[in-house]
């Protein structure tokens, strides 16, 4: 298999190369994309900028290890891909977090067992790379490990997708393929069924008043709200 190609020594894949006044400015995404397809190397500028974010969201949602392979074919589908680009999308976060979020799906089973670990016993071996990040605290509390386990597949990916890949709604349906009433719909669901989940559990009780919850046990207004 072949995958995107480093960028050449002495090339900068993140600018368009300046304009009159001899100033350099950064490529946006689309322009990335589209001048790879005949400097493929160009795309290696792509990978470096998204690539961190891509994995992490992979870690939080199945692990360090499979978050490794995620990202890596992640990109390599967007290479592959890349001629059929919409390049009327400057940015091409929603695109790359919805090829990752397909193959998070592939792995939907593992995804839920770990989750549904966490929330009888607060610990799992796949889930433990989550807890090793400060912001990431809130991912291994057992009442929200449970109330994600529920959701189905779809609400799962949008409530995940704000919460933790930071994309807005329109973004969301992009990335899914699915119309925005759709993804409004979805998170609404979700976020109802986690509030209910987290308002039945003492721990996360002060989390959903107005009173400050306590350390490590605030909750993202997106789970919720």
């Amino acid at each position: 298999m072949t995958g995107p190609p480093p960028a050449r020594p002495g090339t900068d894949a993140g600018s368009d190369g300046g304009d009159d006044t001899g100033v350099t400015r950064p490529a946006d995404d689309a322009d990335v994309i589209a001048r790879s397809l005949a400097e493929p190397e160009l795309f290696a500028g792509l990978y470096d900028r998204h690539a961190p974010d891509i994995h992490r969201y992979a870690a939080r949602r199945l692990g360090e290890g499979p978050a490794d392979d995620i990202t890596a074919e992640t990109f390599l589908i967007a290479f592959r891909t890349r001629d059929r680009y919409d390049t009327a999308h400057r940015l091409a976060r929603p695109w790359l977090y919805g090829i990752a979020a397909n193959l998070i799906g592939k792995h939907r089973r593992t995804e839920v067992r770990a989750l549904k670990a966490l929330a009888r016993t607060g610990h799992d071996p796949v889930a433990a790379s989550w807890s090793d990040r400060a912001d990431d605290r809130i991912a291994v509390q057992a009442p929200l490990a449970g109330a994600l386990a529920a959701l189905s597949p779809g609400d799962r990916h949008v409530l995940l997708l704000v919460a933790w890949a930071d994309l807005g709604y329109q973004e969301v349906a992009d990335a899914l393929r699915i119309p925005l009433g759709t993804v409004r719909s979805r998170l609404n669901r979700a976020r109802r069924k986690v509030r209910e989940a987290l308002s039945t559990d003492p721990a996360f009780t002060s989390a959903l008043d107005p009173s400050p919850a306590p350390a490590g046990q605030e909750l993202n207004p997106s789970w919720t709200k």
